[in-house]
């Protein structure tokens, strides 16, 4: 049929539509419209993860090891340090100061991850790039906090034991 991204997506958009009608409404536009949302957002944040394996697997580990290193450091520097809340509507223990702080901590690993495995000659750019993933990563764990408390679900899985589940582990890459 030769399909495109799109043409899929809106395809899908309408199949779930016209369920919605068909169920006489036990399927809802709510239901229809997360599970949309959720599978475009888990999906293509997957597909573009994968897409970056194509510059070089070196650049899909340093950014992972950033946000990894951000998450951590946003923990650590958070307990120790944080007095200001980020966003306590969404995430109520989550501080600013933790926030900087991972970034922080980011940017130090990409650092030392570039000593050993080179992936950008321009320190300058290697830190703005690190701190570029850093934010979107926070933001990408505060949109699936969101998620999980409008819909009411404390842990989005169980397959990671005491890390809230395997899309607690997965947003920050996914942004």
């Amino acid at each position: 049929i030769g399909l495109g991204k799109l043409e899929i997506t809106f395809v899908i958009v309408l199949l779930l539509l016209s369920y919605t009608v068909l169920s006489k409404n036990t399927f809802t536009f709510d239901n229809a419209s997360f599970l949309l949302m959720a599978t475009t957002y888990v999906g293509m944040g997957f597909l573009y993860l994968n897409e970056t394996r194509i510059l070089g697997i070196k650049y899909v580990f340093c950014a992972l090891f950033v946000i990894w290193a951000t998450d951590s450091g946003a923990y650590f520097v958070g307990k120790a340090l944080g007095k200001r809340k980020l966003w306590p509507e969404i995430s109520p223990n989550k501080t600013i100061e933790g926030s900087l702080g991972g970034i922080v901590c980011g940017i130090v690993v990409a650092l030392v991850y570039n000593m050993f495995f080179p992936v950008e000659a321009n320190v300058g750019i290697l830190i703005v790039l690190t701190i570029i993933i850093s934010i979107f990563g926070q933001i990408g764990d505060l949109v699936q906090s969101a998620f999980k408390r409008h819909y009411g679900v404390k842990d989005s899985g169980t397959i990671l034991p005491g890390h809230g589940g395997i899309l607690d582990r997965t947003d920050s890459w996914l942004f």
